[in-house]
């Protein structure tokens, strides 16, 4: 079942987050019916592809949303969603209580996840960084919370390599901003490379527009003991149960 937690870190100082979260908020009602057409047309399958992938004890989902992945998360693991809008993850824990998946919820900001580091095996997420206002920021911290050499999964949309189109997209971009909260024109397989996570594989489709991104979590200096998800240590903030 979905348990939904609140991170008492979301709202912080930070209005470019406040406001990323406010637009979620307003469209999380709409959301899965303004998407249905591309995901019956193409989003489904892609999602199939890149959870199928996807393994380990531990795993976490990095803007969770409406919870659309989570008939994909593998039996038997221990589960965690986080998402920066409160009604969203609202719609996430509705589904995840029809379809009997029990998945933690959490509110939090991906920017900075209330969580210790080397707490997961694997992470993922699903157009989730064209969205975050510092996509670095969030992505260092996902490699921070994933033990070394745990496996990140990332779907996203990017500009696109054709000159006309990228540029047709800048030009576009501060509209799709405002009316989704989606950047349009991201380089966030370069993101990811400047975040210090090892990118394994990219693989393109849809015009080179989506990108699947495989990567493992790397450090700087040599880790501790391992960590444990326990509800006393994970976090200061939020107790995972």
């Amino acid at each position: 079942m979905g348990a939904m937690k609140e991170d008492r870190s979301v709202g912080s100082s930070n209005d470019d987050t406040r406001v990323t979260q406010g637009r979620y908020d307003r469209q999380a009602s709409l959301f899965d019916f303004m998407e249905a057409p591309v995901e019956f047309l193409a989003f489904r399958s892609l999602r199939k592809r890149l959870w199928s992938e996807v393994g380990g004890e531990r795993l976490l989902e990095v803007g969770v949303g409406t919870g659309k992945n989570l008939g994909y998360h593998p039996e038997g693991i221990r589960s965690v969603g986080i998402d920066l809008s409160p009604r969203m993850l609202a719609r996430a824990a509705r589904r995840a209580e029809r379809s009997g998946r029990h998945v933690d919820l959490i509110l939090a900001d991906a920017q900075n996840l209330p969580f210790r580091a080397d707490v997961f095996d694997t992470a993922a997420a699903t157009f989730v960084f064209c969205s975050v206002p510092d996509p670095v920021l969030g992505l260092s911290e996902v490699n921070r919370v994933v033990r070394e050499q745990g496996r990140i999964h990332l779907m996203e949309h990017v500009r696109a390599g054709n000159s006309v189109i990228g540029r047709i997209m800048d030009l576009l971009n501060s509209i799709a901003v405002r009316l989704s909260g989606a950047n349009i024109n991201r380089d966030t397989v370069s993101n990811v490379a400047v975040s210090g996570i090892r990118i394994n594989s990219v693989e393109s489709r849809g015009f080179g527009i989506i990108k699947l991104i495989r990567c493992a979590a790397l450090r700087q200096s040599d880790r501790g003991e391992e960590a444990e998800l326990t509800s006393e240590e994970v976090t200061g903030d939020v107790a995972l149960q």
